[in-house]
């Protein structure tokens, strides 16, 4: 069983930053890449980053690019999400998540851990 566990999350106002850990855990775990994904109250679980282990390779939503950034370990299996600038458009539910390469998706979540960002 693998386990994804984030931290990290809080309340701050806008122009605050934030930095969210998540690791990994269980039996022997490898992604080919993870990723973070966020859902705000009434709408639909969206994409906000992924780092690729193989080269570092990172990719962003447009609504977070510059002013988000994701890095990590992979031997330890870890990932960070490091936001600057926040918005109160960025409050929500982060997800940390890791691809399955058998399935083509990402196939392991966490369990979220709640950013809140006010005016």
């Amino acid at each position: 069983q693998v386990q994804l566990v984030e931290s990290g999350g809080g309340s701050v106002q806008a122009g605050g930053s934030l930095r969210l850990s998540c690791a990994a855990s269980g039996r022997t775990f490898s992604s080919v890449k993870m990723g973070w994904f966020r859902q705000a109250p009434g709408k639909e679980r969206e994409f906000v980053a992924h780092i690729r282990w193989s080269d570092g390779f990172t990719y962003y939503a447009d609504s977070v690019k510059g002013r988000f950034a994701i890095s990590g370990d992979n031997a330890k299996s870890t990932v960070y999400l490091q936001m600057n600038s926040l918005k109160p458009e960025d409050t929500a539910v982060y997800y940390c998540a890791a691809w399955s390469v058998a399935l083509s998706r990402y196939d392991y979540w966490g369990q979220g851990t709640q950013v809140t960002v006010s005016s």
